[in-house]
């Protein structure tokens, strides 16, 4: 044993702490140097994301781990952390600085829960007035009423971030008062929102539909999509896309029709593979204590997925299912798969398995190499 290594665990787990804490202060004294990395892309107008610089500096710390004695993925897995830590902060330092929101009012109806919060807070580092609408109250001593309807609604924004059953209702109650400023809503599902959207649009309300693609707990916007739903308002849908210029997140737009039938696949279809997935495995009889004890890696990374999925709110996924008007194709897509896959197998048709493979191997090869996993 080197002759710096203690010889009793008491020890060994001092000096373990001792680096860590040298490690957390190397993190602390690299995101100071982001903040002035990202005050100087600031400054020069220059995006904050550089693919290129980041493929050569993960291919540094792959060939430092190595001559370190330490696994080159295990170096790139704990840089590539660093970077995503670096760029959160260049992206809020960004978003504070650009943000257009100085003198200006947002109200959050529905701003007590997670993503209603998560967009409070957004608006807020823009330098928004927020206030909140729940009849729960936040956490924090901000503007806050129980009721929306109790506001006189002069704001320059209002988000409706109620659950998707309730946000139908409030919509149409704004379009009724007309407020002056900008209106849209945050439902997974415009299906259920159509008519409300709509007659916002016919008061002449400045109306503008958003589904953020990324939960409430997301801090990196760098990745992640936001679809904005044209509802036909240029001002409204230039405003709403401009909460999201300085920020590393990529703004889609799409019709109003556009967005179920896609996110009928991009949600629908996901969850119900998932729920299918944990259904089957709840009723094989299999206990899941013994099947951790023999899984497999790609079991471990479908069974993280479905956990995940079924740790949310079941009445929001079957909002999810059931409110779709274009639901039912995604669910008939999968049931079509299963049976096609079941149907090869139980034939023994080796060349009509390797052909769904195959078809499949293609079609995600077509997928922009940025956008994988």
């Amino acid at each position: 044993m080197p002759a710096d290594i203690p010889d009793s665990l008491a020890a060994l787990r001092d000096a373990i702490a001792a680096v860590d804490r040298d490690l957390l202060a190397l993190v602390a004294r690299r995101q100071e140097l982001a903040r002035a990395i990202g005050a100087l892309k600031d400054r020069e107008a220059s995006a904050l994301r550089d693919f290129a610089q980041e493929k050569e500096v993960l291919g540094r710390a792959r060939a430092l781990a190595e001559t370190f004695g330490v696994a080159p993925a295990t170096g790139e897995a704990l840089v590539r952390l660093l970077i995503e830590s670096s760029l959160t902060v260049q992206e809020r330092q960004r978003v504070t600085a650009r943000g257009g929101g100085s003198g200006r009012r947002a109200l959050v109806i529905g701003g007590s829960g997670r993503m209603g919060g998560w967009f409070a807070g957004f608006l807020a580092s823009q330098g928004y007035a927020v206030e909140v609408a729940d009849p729960v109250r936040p956490a924090g001593d901000g503007p806050w009423r129980a009721d929306w309807r109790t506001s006189d609604l002069a704001h320059d924004l209002i988000v409706v971030a109620s659950p998707l059953g309730a946000t139908a209702a409030i919509l149409h109650e704004l379009a009724a008062r007309r407020p002056p400023g900008v209106v849209f809503d945050l439902g997974s599902l415009k299906s259920p929102l159509r008519d409300a959207l709509r007659a916002l649009v016919a008061a002449g309300v400045a109306a503008a539909s958003v589904h953020p693609m990324f939960g409430p707990d997301t801090s990196l916007l760098s990745g992640r999509h936001v679809v904005l739903v044209d509802l036909g308002v240029p001002a409204a849908t230039a405003a709403v896309e401009a909460l999201f210029a300085s920020t590393m997140a990529t703004v889609v737009r799409m019709d109003l029709e556009s967005h179920d039938r896609v996110v009928a696949f991009i949600l629908g279809l996901s969850h119900a593979l998932n729920i299918a997935f944990f259904t089957a495995l709840a009723d094989s009889g299999e206990p899941a204590t013994g099947l951790a004890r023999l899984s497999s890696t790609t079991f471990e990374a479908q069974l993280a997925v479905a956990s995940r999925v079924a740790a949310e709110n079941p009445r929001l996924y079957y909002e999810i299912q059931r409110l779709n008007d274009y639901g039912g194709a995604s669910l008939a897509a999968l049931a079509d798969a299963v049976a096609r896959l079941r149907e090869v197998v139980e034939r023994g048709d080796e060349a009509g398995f390797v052909a769904l493979m195959e078809r499949g191997r293609a079609y995600l090869a077509t997928r922009p190499e940025r956008e994988r996993p």
